[in-house]
């Protein structure tokens, strides 16, 4: 199999698309070092849980060291998957929320990737994920932070692919519309539900992105829920 062997760093693996994941990826018989900060209910000799706050770039440079010390430095793999969102009307937004995502959804992918790229370059293989969302495609009402940290993400893909692609190193992007996660736990007035996608089946799409053949790249994903309303 093409990721049989590989190390990965997977972020914000407590719950959700980031622990399914990691599940995918020790199927296919990948290493993988979790950060996140609650250590999930997995018991896998190939998973290394590591406590880190990408927001904290002092922790994000702590779990890096622990994790090479742990796993050596030859990582392939490196999945940008923790992030949150706060609902608020502009005038409403606490500074407090509106720059705690940004820490974590924009400058935690810049803190972790930092990291992890110069040996990509040097073994001229590697494969970088982010995951944006669909509001980093499209404008949501009462939503401009959350929106404004996804845009960012896709402008830091776009630019990175074209930085890394002649180093062996690809930069995908996927923009999950509506998923049965605990990020609604943070969005007051909804709430997940069973027409919502399911985080195994995004997990999917990002690892089959992951799979791909050493020249053939794939840049942007979005996927969405068929019936986000069900049957009419």
């Amino acid at each position: 199999m093409i990721l049989e062997g590989k190390t990965a760093i997977v972020t914000g693996v407590s719950k959700g698309i980031g622990l399914e994941v990691v599940r995918q990826l020790l199927d296919r018989g990948v290493t993988v070092a979790g950060w996140g900060r609650n250590k999930p209910s997995l018991d896998h000799a190939s998973f290394h849980f590591f406590s880190c706050d990408v927001a904290d770039q002092s922790a994000v440079e702590k779990a890096y060291q622990e994790t090479i010390k742990a796993l050596g430095d030859d990582i392939r793999i490196l999945v940008n998957n923790a992030g949150y969102g706060k609902m608020g009307k502009i005038e409403e937004m606490s500074v407090k929320d509106w720059k705690g995502m940004f820490d974590v959804n924009v400058h935690g992918i810049f803190y972790v990737t930092r990291m992890v790229v110069p040996n990509m370059k040097k073994q001229d293989e590697g494969h970088i994920l982010n995951v944006a969302s669909i509001a980093g495609q499209n404008g949501v009402a009462n939503m401009a932070g959350y929106c404004g940290t996804k845009h960012a993400v896709k402008g830091i893909s776009h630019a990175l692919y074209m930085e890394l692609r002649d180093f062996g190193v690809k930069v995908s992007t996927i923009y999950p519309g509506s998923v049965q996660t605990h990020f609604f736990d943070d969005i007051e007035g909804v709430d997940a539900h069973e027409n919502m996608m399911r985080a195994e089946d995004v997990a999917t799409t990002l690892v089959q992105t992951l799979e791909t053949h050493p020249n053939y790249f794939v840049a942007d994903v979005e996927c969405r829920p068929l019936r986000p309303k069900g049957k009419q």
